[in-house]
């Protein structure tokens, strides 16, 4: 599994998600009290981008329709989204948030 840095661990303010771009996947990256999150950023309901939406009790919002996703799963709470989105593994080193897109958790 090989990942790439996605940020600065000191970049990412609790509970506010920042859109990186990893090898041309549109990635989330999320930092609450339970840990750093990587999530694919597009709703799988609507092409928009969930880095937009807000972030409450791990799950990030689609500000577009209101379907909430799970950070840790993916795992959509409700409708309309039906189909969950990608989640990455996250390791930091040192202030580096890494990511790998290559595999799926």
């Amino acid at each position: 599994m090989s990942f790439l840095r996605a940020c600065a661990l000191s970049e990412l303010a609790e509970d506010v998600p920042k859109r990186v771009d990893l090898n041309g996947v549109p990635v989330a990256v999320v930092r609450t009290d339970e840990g750093v999150f990587a999530i694919n950023d597009i709703c799988s309901h609507a092409n928009v981008s969930l880095s937009e939406g807000e972030v409450e009790d791990c799950m990030i919002e689609c500000w577009l329709h209101g379907s909430s996703f799970d950070l840790r799963s993916g795992k959509p709470s409700g409708l309309p989204a039906t189909r969950p989105v990608a989640v990455y593994p996250v390791k930091i080193e040192g202030d580096d948030v890494l990511v790998s897109v290559n595999q799926e958790s």
